[in-house]
């Protein structure tokens, strides 16, 4: 068939049809500091300014090949327009909470008393993801899908709330669990949809905190995969990308039940059993280990544990969760390499 260019060969991956061969692209978190100092630009600069997010956004492309471009960098900016207190990182790390602004308010079972949503995406961080995802569209979305990054609604409760009381709280009070992630759950939607509006062709919703390491399946059913179906229903024109750290295998069904057109899945999970149990019913996007092979190991691992999750039947082949900044270009262009020849 004849040769696709990036942005149809992701796009007709994500719809499980016929290839030339499989994608091979970053969802999740993609700039590195080797990205950084080929563009000129740098963290934390970067999270504020759309036209220097934008730049590194598209570096995974422009400088390693990768056939997307991808922003945000982080999961920190709808909760610092509701009030948290955010440590802007430096140029090897990421934005981190620093408070949770309704840590009393939850325990004092009061209602959630939060920003309408079209007030959390028109100021901040959230619109500068919305003006970096319209300059990428504009110069890049001819040639690659533009994949725009935000937070899932338990996870963004539990940076309202402080995830430890989240969690504690599906045993100790469960509807106070429930009136939170509805609430966080307005706003993920709002984003979700504002970002689609923007040009995004795929939103790529992080749930890091409704992994099985921190909730059972049964947990996962009742408090994380409702609020995400709300989400995914009502999304128009953008395809949806749910990514969940850990190893989702126990449940990937319940993933796929949320009615996300793919998921994102760590390197934890087995890519031949994950292929199995998925057995077609949505595309799959990993699951190349950031840790090893990408940041401890060499070229030539990458190059093998690339070829192997493409083998696999993996329908996107991409690191398995968001890059460390320290990973290095050489690393990184050698999975390209094992995808691409």
């Amino acid at each position: 068939m004849t040769e696709m260019t990036p942005r149809e060969r992701v796009l007709a991956a994500l719809r499980m049809e016929e290839l030339d061969r499989p994608p091979v692209a970053v969802f999740t978190q993609s700039a590195t500091i080797g990205q950084m100092e080929a563009l000129g630009v740098y963290w934390p600069e970067a999270h504020s300014d759309p036209r220097l997010m934008a730049k590194l956004s598209a570096g995974q492309a422009d400088i390693l090949g990768f056939e997307a471009v991808r922003a945000t960098f982080c999961l920190t900016s709808e909760a610092e327009v509701l009030g948290a207190e955010v440590d802007p990182g430096k140029q090897n790390s990421q934005p981190m909470l620093k408070s949770h602004p309704f840590k009393g308010a939850y325990k004092a079972k009061e209602e959630p008393d939060l920003l309408a949503p079209e007030d959390v995406v028109s100021q901040g961080r959230p619109k500068v993801i919305l003006d970096a995802v319209e300059i990428l569209v504009k110069e890049y979305g001819d040639r690659y899908p533009v994949i725009a990054g935000n937070t899932g609604p338990f996870t963004l409760a539990g940076h309202l709330v402080d995830t430890e009381n989240l969690v504690f709280g599906i045993i100790m009070s469960p509807d106070e669990v429930g009136k939170w992630v509805k609430a966080a759950a307005e706003i993920t939607d709002y984003f979700s949809q504002a970002l689609s509006d923007a040009g995004a062709d795929v939103i790529q919703m992080s749930e890091p905190t409704a992994s099985c390491d921190l909730l059972s399946p049964e947990m996962f059913e009742e408090f994380a995969a409702p609020y995400l179906q709300g989400g995914y229903k009502k999304l128009k024109g953008a395809m949806s990308c749910l990514h969940i750290c850990g190893n989702t295998y126990p449940i990937l069904d319940q993933m796929i039940s949320t009615g996300a057109n793919a998921l994102s899945i760590e390197e934890k999970v087995d890519p031949v059993k994950a292929v199995e149990k998925v057995a077609g019913r949505v595309p799959l996007v990993g699951n190349v280990g950031v840790v090893h092979p990408l940041l401890q190991g060499t070229p030539e691992d990458c190059i093998q544990h690339g070829k192997a999750v493409a083998a696999s039947g993996i329908n996107v082949v991409s690191p398995g969760c968001g890059l460390s900044a320290l990973i290095s270009n050489e690393n990184l262009m050698a999975l390209v390499k094992s995808v691409k020849g």
